[in-house]
């Protein structure tokens, strides 16, 4: 089979592989239909995130489950699953509490020996407790497919940001960030009933598609300005909740700036270069509350998955450039120049 591989920072590379074959008797082979390349994708593509040379990529698909272990006992030939960004087995105290991203038996796809999302199919291991299924029907559909791709990462990780900054019903948010977990973030704070939802954000296409989710303010600004600007919009407070979407020692100061004294922020996105921006003592005296991490989507998708069927949410507009597998190469390289927001793969 094909699937993407990188070799060195900006050296990805679509090649002939060995075809996933099931190994233990829990596993099960997928067919991808839809794939995407994640922000987060960007920091081992840069260089920032050691990869071996030849190692697999991509963590976020959905597909056709062309074979099935022994052991599976939910999934059979035929059936369209989804898979959220990591593999988790599903009995284990971690899985019992919802926290499958911290399963001894889980992993990461695209780690060291095992297949990547961004390829034509994907082993799974522990499939009974991984994967989720789809109606069968929505494998016609090409809008619902990508809207469901969502909640394999960027729509539950938004959602698990907003969990963790307290956002309720009535309360006033704040997102920095405008990648798509961000713009998710927004989208989640909707759905949870904020009344007021101010984006940071400086693209317009991006901010749009904020306004698109439910931010009902948009703070183009950076630094020092984006904080007085949040704190005007907010008489002078802050927001009750602060969503971090980018992983900066720069956006958390933002963050913890910009949040109400006894606030929360929710932080999901990946530290870089942020092991000096948070100021323990600053976040003491404010009562401000700091909660977060890998976001553990397993738990998240049989909540957000029928309102995602139903359309009560939408997260399709946060993909807007589309290749196929050969194409993914290029995707790299457009969402690294900001030309794209996310990538959606069709091998």
């Amino acid at each position: 089979m094909r699937a993407t591989t990188i070799h060195a920072p900006f050296d990805m590379r679509v090649e002939d592989v060995p075809d996933p074959v099931i190994q233990d008797p829990t596993d099960v082979v997928l067919r991808v239909l839809r794939a995407c390349i994640c922000g987060s994708d960007l920091w081992a593509y840069r260089g920032e995130s050691a990869r071996q040379p030849g190692q697999r990529i991509g963590h976020e698909f959905l597909g056709i489950v062309e074979a099935a272990g022994s052991d599976v006992t939910g999934f059979t030939a035929g059936d369209l699953v989804l898979a959220p960004f990591v593999w988790s087995d599903g009995t284990c105290d971690y899985c019992a509490e919802g926290l499958q991203t911290s399963c001894p038996s889980g992993g990461f796809w695209g780690s060291v020996g095992s297949d990547g999302g961004q390829g034509e199919a994907v082993r799974v291991p522990f499939a009974d407790g991984t994967l989720v299924k789809l109606p069968a029907d929505a494998a016609s559909d090409d809008h619902l497919l990508t809207a469901l791709l969502a909640l394999s990462d960027v729509m539950g990780t938004g959602h698990h940001a907003a969990l963790g900054a307290g956002v309720r019903k009535g309360s006033t948010v704040a997102v920095v960030g405008d990648g798509a977990v961000g713009l998710c973030g927004v989208l989640a704070a909707k759905r949870l009933g904020a009344e007021r939802i101010i984006a940071l954000g400086r693209h317009t296409t991006r901010t749009d598609i904020a306004r698109l989710f439910g931010a009902t303010d948009v703070v183009a600004e950076r630094g020092e300005a984006a904080e007085a600007a949040v704190r005007e919009l907010t008489g002078g407070q802050g927001a009750h909740a602060v969503i971090e979407a980018v992983g900066t020692e720069q956006s958390m100061r933002t963050a913890v700036a910009i949040a109400r004294d006894g606030g929360s922020i929710g932080y999901v996105g990946v530290p870089h270069g942020s092991g000096t921006g948070l100021d323990l003592s600053v976040m003491f005296d404010r009562n401000i509350a700091l909660r977060g991490g890998v976001a553990p989507v397993r738990a998240y998708i049989p909540e957000l998955l029928p309102d995602v069927l139903d359309g009560t949410i939408d997260p399709s507009p946060v993909f807007d450039l589309t290749v196929g597998l050969d194409g993914v190469p290029g995707g790299y390289r457009a969402m690294d120049e900001r030309t794209a927001l996310k990538v959606l793969v069709k091998p």
